[in-house]
């Protein structure tokens, strides 16, 4: 058994260096026949240290950074090759693959950064964060009430977009010491403004239930998941019933960690094929596409695991359902929205025709979101997170100026020079 799961291992190692070489050689052509960037034109930043894997970190920033750029251009900086060439594809704004730090330096000293966007709390995040004169900021990706949101790494950075009140009380309850008048900026939920999109199905007198469960998470207290607990089940029912339309969207890291998770997921994906092939007008959807948002506004009722997708679909004010963790170890923070949502448990997850019908046709639900909508992410009138997220950046550059006064006198630093060696990383991450 030792010698087969060592040449498995050796054949998977194998296969993974020459996959490495073909991404690094791809790379290496799209970005010769990329023009080099204008000098000094770019004074935002955002900077993505991950592999592809995370790339959904990102993608949900797309549109707000393109509508950004109209005002300051926008400039993706990217270390890992993988995440670089599907971003120099797709990305609305241009890219740079910054692999090592001398790359990331060359970057540095050709543009005038005043603003730097983080999405996650990557460790290499402080490989950037030590070039001081400019604002560090974390703007995350996504809003909930997850424990990740509420991490110390927050005072690491010189500001913080968040989406509002909510997320403001949740930090004011762990972040001790920490001024939330000058450091924390609400904007609302920006990405709402353009929720749309070409939808992939006809609209018929279906009902639309979108399933968009997270990952099984790395740990016990953040087991969130429901693919392998709820998730066979509730599908199974919505496409018996004859009279809805699924659009399943799993978290990009499904079954990572977990085998049996994986396996539900392929599951669910083998009974949508199959509906589909029984009864071509349902068009059941298996989404993994890179836009984020048509989902959220075409679904009648949504069904969500404890995430960013619950906020997504909250900005929205239309009808959702979030699946209670069978884990008992999974932290549930009862303080906001989830001490007022609609739960689904595994063990109802059979009968959830019968919970959609009701969500459908209740208006207690729909006043109780309104309300949670209002304190998670004030006013969600089309076009008002826009407003505040570009009033937000126009106030970070008009400190980045005061501050360049303050310290026009002040000899020049040299930033580079402070002994840390380049870490190349791992080809194609």
């Amino acid at each position: 058994m030792g010698v087969m799961k060592d040449a498995k291992l050796g054949l998977r190692y194998v296969k993974s260096v020459f996959a490495n070489r073909r991404a690094q050689s791809e790379l290496r052509q799209k970005l010769a026949l990329k023009p080099p960037l204008e000098p000094y034109r770019f004074k935002v930043a955002v900077y993505f240290a991950d592999g592809k894997v995370n790339l959904y970190q990102m993608r949900q920033w797309y549109k707000p950074l393109a509508e950004l750029s109209k005002t300051w251009p926008v400039l993706i900086l990217s270390r890992a090759s993988g995440s670089a060439s599907i971003l120099l594809d797709e990305a609305p704004v241009p890219v740079a693959y910054v692999r090592k730090v001398v790359d990331l330096e060359r970057v540095i000293d050709e543009q005038d950064l005043h603003v730097i966007f983080y999405v996650n709390q990557n460790a290499k995040n402080f490989q950037m964060m030590r070039y001081g004169r400019r604002w560090h900021v974390f703007i995350n990706h996504g809003e909930s009430d997850k424990m990740y949101m509420t991490t110390n790494q927050f005072k690491a950075y010189d500001y913080a977009l968040v989406a509002g009140d909510a997320a403001l009380s949740r930090l004011n309850k762990v972040l001790w010491d920490y001024d939330f008048a000058k450091r924390a900026l609400p904007i609302g939920r920006p990405q709402a403004d353009h929720y749309s999109g070409d939808l992939p199905y006809t609209p018929d007198a279906r009902e639309v239930v979108l399933y968009a469960p997270t990952w099984e998470g790395d740990r016990a207290a953040a087991a969130y998941g429901s693919v392998a607990t709820h998730g066979v089940a509730l599908v199974r029912a919505l496409l018996a019933s004859g009279r809805h339309r699924v659009i399943y969207r799993p978290h990009p890291r499904s079954g990572v960690v977990d085998d049996a998770y994986g396996a539900a997921n392929r599951e669910i994906i083998r009974m949508i094929a199959q509906a589909n092939a029984a009864d071509p007008t349902a068009q059941h959807i298996f989404d993994q596409g890179a836009d984020l948002g048509w989902q959220l506004a075409a679904a009648d009722v949504a069904v969500v695991d404890i995430s960013a997708m619950v906020y997504d679909r909250l900005a929205t004010g239309k009808p959702l359902m979030i699946t209670r963790p069978v884990n008992p170890a999974a932290e549930i923070d009862t303080g906001g929205y989830l001490s007022d949502c609609e739960w689904l448990t595994a063990a109802d997850a059979p009968g959830i025709v019968a919970f959609v019908d009701e969500l459908s046709h209740g208006d207690d639900a729909r006043e109780r979101l309104r309300v949670w909508v209002e304190r998670y992410f004030g006013d969600a009138t089309p076009g008002a997170a826009t407003a505040r997220f570009h009033a937000a950046v126009q106030h970070l550059m008009d400190e980045w100026e005061r501050n360049a006064a303050l310290h026009a006198a002040d000899g020049e630093v040299d930033e580079h020079d402070v002994g840390e060696d380049d870490d190349p990383g791992i080809l194609g991450q």
